[in-house]
């Protein structure tokens, strides 16, 4: 028998039908939806007199555009209020199960699919959106799609798709003190850069991928986009089928243990054949912080800017331009650089994980008064449990403002935005120009390494004060 990927078993068994020379008409078992790219769908299915095939396989959110505060207040910015009227609207014409602003269950689409269940191995997953490779920590093959796709997969619940090419990503090894998911994300962007996985699925496997959590796992598939992947994903385990179980919409009962039979059977073929591989040591895996202007422009904490030694023409010119947005010269320290802003959130990082781990390292401590501080809870019940678990408080106690469910700061699509000039270390996914804000200066790190500059006030590496 042929020897197959776990990309390639869930692909093949999607296939419904294939375009000799093209695409393959893909089956596609859950569709997220949310403010933004769904609203031209539907009125294009309505101009054309089409329906929701299947609607159950469908489910809402709003969550880019939304406000982190007031939220059981009227949206004041009149384009953002208008697209969340439309989501309600769309999904109550078409029976589509939302999760609405100030419901138990709203917050971004990328964590309260993992958190409810929906999301579980062997699926294949949508959304318009470029993160919803975050649910490819589940063994699934999730990926982001335009607009007129996600119209596509509500009137077919299919979509046409070529087969990516293969890439395996092994972490072996321990992870040291003070390294997180993120740390490994970042490490391996600036080691292939932010177009070397162009093309490709990826599994990530090793021993320190393996010795994950869920949460964990999730911040790894998340950023695979931010590679060039179409996706990434993670075989399915034991911690997997752990966090599932008791999940209001995993399987139940004697159901239960033939989807888990099932589950264990989605993992790579000994021999099975990858496109292209890479091998990372997790030893040399530290805590990471972006420098420039996209996320394979990343560095060790500690480590200098590279210079521009060997660079010619477009290449050296376009490193010095993003240089120059950001701030900095070619060769210096990232460290002491003083920082404005920090914000722990996101679909990258907005979890009860990520909030427990700010928490316990600001424990006593206080934020340094030139730091803003934002914590944004990527869903209502990861705000339930922070206040449950006694998080606010602490982290109120700190300086840091606790806020809403919503993408936020992550991108400048709703209020909270980063002034144009200053500095924020962001735990999200993206520090393109102008991501969180018209001249705003980004810096991708960890959650560890975000709770260490608010109390510092600089760059600074997390293990120097634990």
């Amino acid at each position: 028998m042929e020897k197959k990927t776990l990309f390639d078993k869930i692909w093949d068994a999607h296939v419904v039908k294939s375009v000799p020379s093209g695409p393959d008409v893909f089956f596609i078992d859950k569709h997220f939806i949310h403010e933004v790219t769904s609203p031209v769908a539907f009125l294009n299915l309505e101009k054309r007199g089409v329906g929701v095939l299947h609607p159950q396989r469908t489910v809402g959110t709003p969550d880019h555009n939304v406000p982190t505060v007031d939220q059981d207040k009227t949206i004041k910015d009149k384009l953002s209020r208008m697209q969340v009227e439309k989501l309600r609207e769309n999904c109550k014409k078409h029976g589509i199960e939302l999760h609405d602003l100030g419901s138990a269950h709203h917050g971004i689409v990328h964590v309260i699919g993992p958190e409810l269940g929906i999301t579980q191995p062997g699926m294949t997953i949508v959304c318009g959106d470029s993160h919803t490779s975050t649910h490819g920590a589940f063994g699934a093959i999730a990926f982001g799609i335009g607009t007129s796709e996600v119209e596509m997969v509500l009137a077919t619940q299919c979509i046409m798709q070529s087969k990516a090419k293969k890439m395996r990503i092994t972490v072996d090894g321990e992870l040291g003190a003070g390294v997180t998911s993120k740390d490994i994300i970042l490490y391996i962007i600036a080691k292939i850069s932010a177009a070397g996985a162009t093309g490709y699925f990826v599994e990530y496997a090793g021993s320190a991928i393996e010795s994950l959590s869920m949460e964990a796992r999730m911040t790894i598939c998340n950023m695979s986009i931010e590679m060039g992947a179409r996706g990434g994903l993670i075989a399915p385990d034991e911690t997997t089928f752990n966090y599932l179980k008791g999940k209001q919409y995993a399987p139940k009962g004697e159901e239960w243990e033939k989807t888990v039979a099932y589950w264990k059977s989605l993992k790579t073929d000994d021999e099975a054949v990858f496109d292209k591989e890479y091998h990372f040591d997790a030893a040399d895996i530290e805590p990471m912080i972006t420098y420039g202007t996209n996320p394979g422009m990343g560095i060790k904490v500690k480590g200098n800017i590279p210079s521009t030694e060997g660079m010619e023409g477009s290449n050296k010119s376009s490193y010095l331009k993003s240089l120059d947005y950001m701030g900095f010269v070619p060769g210096e320290a990232i460290q002491g650089k003083k920082v404005d802003f920090v914000f722990v959130g996101s679909c990258t990082n907005g979890r009860i994980e990520d909030i427990r781990s700010v928490a316990n390292y600001v424990k006593g401590k206080k934020k340094a008064d030139n730091i803003t501080a934002w914590i944004v809870p990527g869903s209502r019940e990861v705000e339930k449990m922070a206040h449950e678990e006694g998080l606010v408080k602490i982290l109120e106690e700190a300086g840091f403002e606790l806020r809403q469910p919503g993408c936020s700061a992550c991108l400048a699509m709703n209020d909270d935005k980063i002034p144009s000039g200053k500095y924020a270390v962001s735990t999200s996914n993206r520090n393109f120009e102008g991501r969180q804000g018209p001249g705003a200066r980004t810096m991708l790190a960890s959650p560890l390494t975000v709770a260490a500059v608010a109390v510092k006030g600089e760059i600074c590496d997390p293990r120097e004060i634990f």
